[in-house]
């Protein structure tokens, strides 16, 4: 669709899915937490609210946090340990501009009207900072510690979806699995914006189709660029066919930084180790190929985190920022 300037735009949310994410445009983020721990599971986070205000006054788009209720051995991440929602209320009051996005919330291990209400609040007190990421699930070991069945996690995932657009609007009224609102009670705060900006990640146990049609953007994973070129450009096919405007693609991708700036690449887990200037040749890459923003993770970063994030914020940001403000 296009603006009156005469340009594509995504629809207009809040703050942060205003800021962070434009047509034809590639935005830099941070995965929470800001340590190198390597294949400790457990970060160090002795100085992250430190490390979130530099990520903010450096001016990356967003800090992303993970929804990782155990610690569970076999997965070998603990993600940034706080409660995702918790953290995201210090996060609004120690910063200032930076979104906050969780990648992702999953679904079926919350009830919906408690993530509704929590999400709905993060907003409200970060001026309209939230980007919710949400997910079916992969950790198989956290289902019978709540008491939920694995297997119709997809299911649950639809309703709840269903359930958390439907308290943003007043006196809702909507019946689904995960509980009855008949229209006599309310929710309060409702989100800056009218609704909460709701990214799927992955598949989340749906088909192609529900995702491009259900979520107001797609977090998916890393790939060799001719695959992520047919990946994104297939779900835009799925949102034209649909008759749907476009929608915002992001992704993840772990990066150990080395700092002569011509270091070629090397493979590591979810992404490789590299000097700046490839790191810059490959994120112009993802631009031209649909991607419209990218969650680096440093955790099996070598150097120091807080010179590798001055550093990346120096080579990368006057090529890969949304810098005009949108609110």
């Amino acid at each position: 669709m296009l603006n009156n300037s005469g340009t594509r735009s995504f629809e207009s949310m809040n703050r942060a899915y205003n800021a962070v994410f434009r047509p034809g445009g590639l935005s830099i983020g941070l995965v929470v937490p800001l340590d190198t721990h390597g294949q400790d599971p457990v970060p160090d986070l002795t100085r992250h609210i430190e490390r979130a205000r530099l990520a903010d006054a450096l001016g990356f788009a967003a800090l992303w946090l993970r929804d990782v209720p155990f610690n569970v051995p076999s997965f070998g991440d603990a993600g940034q340990v706080f409660d995702p929602f918790v953290y995201l209320a210090a996060l609004a009051m120690a910063t200032q501009d930076i979104a906050l996005g969780v990648a992702s919330v999953v679904l079926p291990l919350r009830h919906p009207a408690h993530v509704a209400k929590a999400a709905a609040s993060a907003d409200v007190l970060s001026g309209g900072r939230l980007l919710l990421g949400v997910a079916s699930g992969d950790r198989p070991e956290e289902y019978p510690a709540l008491n939920m069945s694995f297997p119709d996690r997809g299911a649950r995932f639809r309703d709840s979806m269903d359930y958390i657009r439907a308290m943003a609007e007043d006196y809702p009224r909507i019946a689904t699995a995960q509980g009855i609102l008949s229209g006599d009670i309310d929710m309060l705060p409702k989100p800056v914006a009218g609704r909460l900006p709701l990214l799927v990640t992955g598949g989340s146990r749906q088909s192609p189709e529900w995702v491009a049609q259900n979520g107001d953007g797609w977090m998916t994973y890393p790939r060799d660029a001719a695959e992520q070129g047919r990946v994104v450009a297939n779900y835009r096919l799925r949102l034209a066919e649909a008759g749907l405007r476009d929608k915002p693609v992001m992704q993840s991708l772990y990066v150990d930084l080395v700092v002569p700036p011509n270091t070629p690449p090397r493979p590591i887990h979810l992404g490789f180790r590299s000097g700046t200037d490839f790191l810059r040749r490959y994120l112009s890459e993802l631009r031209d190929l649909g991607i419209n923003h990218v969650a680096l993770n440093l955790r099996f970063n070598g150097a120091d985190i807080e010179d590798t994030m001055h550093r990346l914020a120096g080579a990368l940001l006057p090529d890969f920022s949304n810098a005009e403000d949108v609110s």
